[in-house]
């Protein structure tokens, strides 16, 4: 029997009313010491129907740290502000998911606390800019190359900010690991020229990744982890010589993890169907982002491609995208604009269907 949008589905430990998840995304939102506040609260409360809402990118540390405003899940007072995002979602019957970004060479010291760096893989600036409050567009920072005795704790940072999520209430973790960010760093022979355990062979460039898993999982339980891939997208001045070759292997490796679901964006990258490298070598379940109507997407879950779909800007300026989706009312718009500035507009402010 093919399954629709609204229909329950289990995504490992994870149990979901529908099969519409609300995608990461980056909104600069965050308070003093990057915890949220009661703004994020009333964002994501106002969304808690869809059936799995994966989180902004949260860093794991200081130094993981990339855009301005971004909220953190280390400290104390980071647990408390996603503690009261949590139960107000729960309080609404919705299941939310944190998603873990350390942003590696994608960030800037005008962003960054005093004492931080820009640490990666290799000491390869990224070409292009990012925005920040203090100096508007600048350039990204030279990283650090991280010291072969420095990656066990960038690892235990991650397992740190998952122990922190499950404190928090979250219903589970996303491991970010696509658009540039460290773990992609470290799997792609552009940003990665290591000559040590973490670099060189394919079977060295993606232990990172690995490691970071297991200590995710062993934070959260497997079964409560997610991760999030695209193979061959370019953003953020990534480059691999062989995304096949190096998606084929971490997923290989990835599945006997039996993670809760893998997140796949779909790319159009050459000669490179990146949902059918995800289906073979990881298996299921599948959770696909594909495009923001559904139309589609009814299509890939009828074939059983996807177990479900994520949707992205369609659940900005739609909190309630899962009803206008259900009764086939029509989408609202967002305003650019305020995509990623301070404050309620463009945020908590776009209204339900009447």
């Amino acid at each position: 029997m093919s399954a629709s949008l609204f229909d329950p589905v289990r995504l490992g430990a994870l149990e979901l009313a529908n099969r519409v998840v609300m995608a990461p995304m980056t909104r600069s939102r965050a308070g003093g010491g990057d915890a949220p506040t009661a703004m994020n609260v009333d964002y994501y409360r106002q969304r808690a129907s869809a059936g799995l809402i994966i989180t902004e990118g949260v860093q794991p540390s200081a130094n993981g740290k990339g855009y301005c405003r971004s909220p953190g899940l280390y400290s104390a007072a980071q647990v408390a502000g996603w503690r009261a995002v949590t139960a107000a979602v729960h309080a609404e019957g919705g299941r939310i998911v944190a998603q873990i970004m350390h942003c590696g060479r994608i960030g800037s010291h005008h962003n960054k606390e005093p004492g931080t760096e820009t640490v990666a893989p290799s000491a390869i600036r990224a070409k292009g800019q990012m925005y920040s409050d203090a100096a508007g567009m600048v350039d990204f920072d030279l990283p650090r190359a991280l010291r072969t005795d420095e990656i066990p704790a960038v690892v235990e940072e991650y397992r740190h900010a998952t122990r922190c999520a499950m404190e928090a209430g979250f219903d589970g973790v996303e491991l970010h690991c696509t658009s540039g960010y460290l773990p992609a760093q470290f799997l792609s022979t552009g940003t990665n020229q290591r000559d040590d355990a973490y670099g060189g062979s394919l079977q060295n460039r993606i232990r990172f990744p690995l490691e970071v898993l297991a200590a995710m999982g062993e934070a959260a339980g497997f079964d409560r982890v997610g991760m999030r891939i695209c193979p061959g997208n370019p953003f953020n001045d990534l480059h691999d010589d062989n995304p096949r070759e190096t998606f084929a292997a971490l997923l290989d490796a990835v599945r006997p993890l039996a993670l809760a679901y893998l997140h796949v964006i779909r790319f159009p990258a050459p000669d490179l169907d990146v949902v059918e490298l995800a289906a073979r070598h990881f298996g299921r379940p599948l959770l696909v982002n594909d495009n923001d109507n559904g139309k589609s997407g009814d299509k890939a879950l009828a074939s059983g491609e996807a177990d479900a779909l994520s949707f992205g800007r369609a659940f900005i300026g739609n909190p309630d995208l899962v009803r206008r989706l259900r009764e086939g009312l029509p989408l609202a718009g967002f305003d650019v604009k305020t995509l990623y500035s301070p404050g309620p507009q463009g945020y908590t402010d776009y209204p339900p269907a009447p």
